[in-house]
């Protein structure tokens, strides 16, 4: 056991979160996330029995976002047309507002397939058996600063 850190990351979770560079993405995968085929060249991480938001705000106590580019995190758009509510994205703004200091300007929008296509080059994929839709998130890691 460690001191400090969140008991919902597992110990491999810790090693990748370690090994990952600046720049490297991490997703975070809803239950209907196809987290095995679009991670088949990532880490791919099983977290069934825990949400997004629980898994977000442990990482966000150690992992600084990307400070280099404007949006170091994204959602996943919802299709137009398509009859979904995303409540758990003001969750996910009170979760990056608490974590970072620029807050929810870091949170950018990234259309559904191309969300699917840009998530095939993370690092690694988190599945987690959040039951909200559209309740993915990319995250993009920034420089530890010593």
């Amino acid at each position: 056991m460690l001191k400090g850190i969140p008991k919902i990351l597992s110990p491999q979770l810790l090693k990748v979160l370690c090994e990952m560079g600046h720049s490297d993405t991490i997703v975070i995968a809803d239950g209907n996330f196809p987290a095995e085929s679009i991670g088949k060249d990532a880490v791919v991480i099983r977290m069934d029995g825990h949400g997004t938001c629980e898994i977000l705000e442990a990482i966000l106590q150690l992992f600084p976002l990307d400070t280099y580019v404007e949006k170091p995190f994204h959602l996943m758009q919802v299709m137009k047309g398509d009859p979904v509510e995303t409540p758990i994205w003001n969750r996910y703004r009170e979760i990056v507002n608490a974590a970072d200091p620029r807050g929810e300007a870091v949170i950018g929008e990234i259309e559904r397939f191309a969300f699917y296509e840009k998530a095939r080059s993370a690092y690694a994929v988190i599945a987690t058996g959040e039951e909200a839709l559209y309740a993915n998130i990319m995250l993009q890691k920034g420089v530890v600063f010593f």
